[in-house]
C-alpha cells in the first residue's frame, strides 16, 4: 500500500484526479480525510504504480509506502484519531463511553429490568450475548432471535443503543437488524469469514482481541474489516491467557496505550472478562481509562447469583453505579469526559 499525501491547498478536481488515475490502474483506494490535509490510500501491488508520476500531479505533497502490515488501521494511514457517533454520543472523541449490561439475555424481565438500572447509572450503550459462544456444549447457550427482540425492546424504552454478539457470517444480517453495534468475540476473532461479513454490512464493529493474541495480530484483523471500507471499528482489550489462575485473565494494560500509538482506531476496555471476578472490575476498569481507553465495557447483573453465565464476574446495579461515579472523576483527570 502507497498514500498519497495531498498537499493543504489541494482543490476536490485535484484530489479526484489523483482517485481517478489510481483506480484505473486497478488499485483499491481508501480516503482519510483529516482536519488539515488529505490522505489517499492506494491498495494494490505498488509494482504497478509509477511513484514519481503521482507526486507531479497537481496538489499532491509526496507519495510514501505503508511499512505495518496493517495498512488502513495504522497511523500513517490515519495519524488523526477516528471517532465516529454511537447514538447520541461519539466514541473516539473526548468522550469516555461506557457500556454494561449482563453477559446473557437469559428473560425480558432480566434484561428490561438491566437496561433500566444502567441507563440510570450512567451508561450509553446496552449489552447482552443472544447468541453465546461457550466452552462447554452443555452450557446455556443464549436465546437466539428471541433475545435479539429483547434487547430491541429494552431500547426502545430506554433509548440506550444495544451491543451484541454476532457468532457465524450467515447471521450477520439478522443481527444487524436488531443491534447498533456488532460484537466479535475473543473466540472469533481470526475468524476471516465473519470479518469480511461485518466489514461488508457497513455496521459499527467492536472487535475483541484473542485470549492468546499478538497485538498485531488483532490489528490484521481490524484491517479485514477496514478493507471493505467499513470505518466504524473498534478495538476490544479483553485480557490474555497467562500462567496466572487469580483471574480469569491477565488484563494487559499496556496494549491499551500500545494500540492507541499503532492505530487511530478507538480502544473500548473490557475488565469484567479481564479478571473474572468482581471484586476486580473497578480497580481494572479505573486503570485501563488512566491508561488511555476511549471506553469501557462491563458486565452488570441484577441478581448475579442466579445468572446463567458469568456472574462471577457480574456487578450489581449499585456497584456499577459506584464505578460510573469514580470513571467521571478519573476521566476529568485524564482531559476525558463521562457524558451524562
Amino acid at each position: 500500500m502507497m498514500i498519497v499525501i495531498m498537499d493543504a491547498q489541494a482543490t476536490m478536481k485535484e484530489k479526484s484526479a489523483v482517485i481517478a488515475r489510481a483506480e484505473s490502474l486497478g488499485f483499491k483506494i481508501h480516503l482519510s480525510d483529516g482536519k488539515e490535509r488529505t490522505i489517499i490510500g492506494i491498495i494494490g501491488d505498488k509494482r504497478d504504480l509509477d511513484k514519481e508520476q503521482i507526486e507531479r500531479m497537481p496538489g499532491v505533497e509526496r507519495v510514501v509506502p505503508v511499512l505495518k502490515p496493517f495498512k488502513v488501521a495504522s497511523r500513517e494511514f490515519k495519524p488523526e484519531d477516528t471517532a465516529f457517533s454511537i447514538g447520541e454520543h461519539t466514541v473516539g472523541g473526548k468522550d469516555l463511553i461506557i457500556m454494561a449490561g449482563p453477559c446473557s439475555v437469559e428473560s425480558r424481565s432480566q434484561i428490561i429490568e438491566t437496561a433500566h438500572a444502567v441507563k440510570e447509572a450512567g451508561a450509553h450503550v446496552l449489552r447482552g450475548g443472544a447468541f453465546k459462544p461457550r466452552s462447554s456444549p452443555y452450557a446455556f447457550q443464549g436465546m437466539g432471535e428471541e433475545g435479539l427482540k429483547y434487547l430491541a425492546e429494552a431500547r426502545e424504552e430506554t433509548g440506550l443503543p444495544i451491543i451484541t454478539e454476532v457468532m457465524e457470517p450467515a447471521l450477520v444480517p439478522l443481527v444487524c437488524d436488531y443491534a447498533d453495534i456488532l460484537q466479535i468475540g475473543a473466540r472469533n476473532m481470526q475468524n476471516y469469514a465473519l470479518l469480511h461479513a461485518v466489514g461488508k454490512s457497513q455496521h459499527p464493529v467492536l472487535l475483541k482481541r484473542g485470549m492468546s493474541s499478538f497485538i498485531e495480530e488483532w490489528l490484521m484483523c481490524a484491517e479485514y474489516i477496514l478493507s471493505h471500507g467499513n470505518t466504524r471499528v473498534m478495538l476490544c482489550e479483553r485480557g490474555i491467557r497467562t500462567f496466572e489462575k487469580y483471574t480469569r485473565n491477565t488484563f494487559d494494560i499496556n496494549a491499551i496505550a500500545v494500540a492507541k500509538h499503532m492505530s487511530h482506531l478507538p480502544v473500548i476496555a473490557d475488565p469484567s472478562h479481564a479478571t473474572g471476578k468482581w471484586e476486580y472490575v473497578a480497580p481494572a476498569a479505573k486503570a485501563a481509562v488512566a491508561a488511555g481507553a476511549d471506553g469501557i465495557i462491563v458486565e452488570v447483573h441484577p441478581r448475579p447469583d442466579e445468572a446463567l453465565s458469568d456472574g462471577l464476574q457480574s456487578l450489581k446495579p449499585e456497584k456499577f453505579a459506584k464505578l460510573v461515579e469514580d470513571l467521571k472523576r478519573i476521566a476529568t483527570a485524564v482531559d476525558r469526559h463521562v457524558p451524562e
